[in-house]
C-alpha cells in the first residue's frame, strides 16, 4: 500500500492526484515548488519504476514544469529527483526568476522556507488547478 513519505506530507500540500503520481505544493512561497511522488510502494529510485512508470513519470514532470512555466512565467524551471533526505522516489520541479534569492544557485538551504499564509496559499492552488489540465493516460 503506498504511503506519502511523513516528511512530503508535513512539507506540503497535495493539489492533485494524477494516473501516477501525487501533485504536492511545496509549502515555501519563496518558490513556485511543485513535488511529484509517484504512488508505488517502496520505490526509492527512479530506475526501480517499470519502464512503463518511467515513462508516464517523465510525461507528468513535463505537464508539471510547463503549468508551473504557464502559470509563473518563469525565467527557468528546474528538475530534480535527489532523495538525500526523503528515500521516497519524489522529482521536484521549481520555478526560478532571475531575481530569486537563490539565482542561480540551486534552492537548497539558501534562505530559511516562508510558508504560505492561508490567502496566499488558497490564491497559489485555485491558480494552479486552474492551468492544470489532467494527464492522458500513456499510449
Amino acid at each position: 500500500m503506498f504511503r506519502l513519505h511523513p516528511r512530503l506530507e508535513a512539507d506540503t500540500v497535495e493539489i492533485a492526484v494524477w494516473p501516477l503520481s501525487r501533485v504536492l505544493l511545496m509549502n515555501n512561497r519563496t518558490y513556485p515548488w511543485l513535488i511529484l511522488v509517484p504512488q508505488r510502494e517502496d520505490v526509492r529510485e527512479l530506475h526501480h519504476l517499470s519502464p512503463e512508470d518511467r515513462t508516464r513519470l517523465v510525461h507528468e514532470m513535463a505537464l508539471a514544469a510547463r503549468l508551473l512555466e504557464d502559470a509563473t512565467k518563469a525565467d527557468k524551471i528546474n528538475v530534480a529527483a535527489l532523495g538525500n533526505q526523503v528515500p521516497q522516489l519524489h522529482v521536484h520541479v521549481i520555478a526560478r526568476f532571475h531575481d530569486d534569492p537563490a539565482w542561480p544557485d540551486p534552492v537548497w538551504g539558501v534562505v530559511r522556507p516562508e510558508p504560505y499564509d492561508q490567502a496566499s496559499l488558497s490564491h497559489t492552488i485555485r491558480m494552479l488547478r486552474g492551468n492544470m489540465t489532467p494527464p492522458q493516460t500513456a499510449g
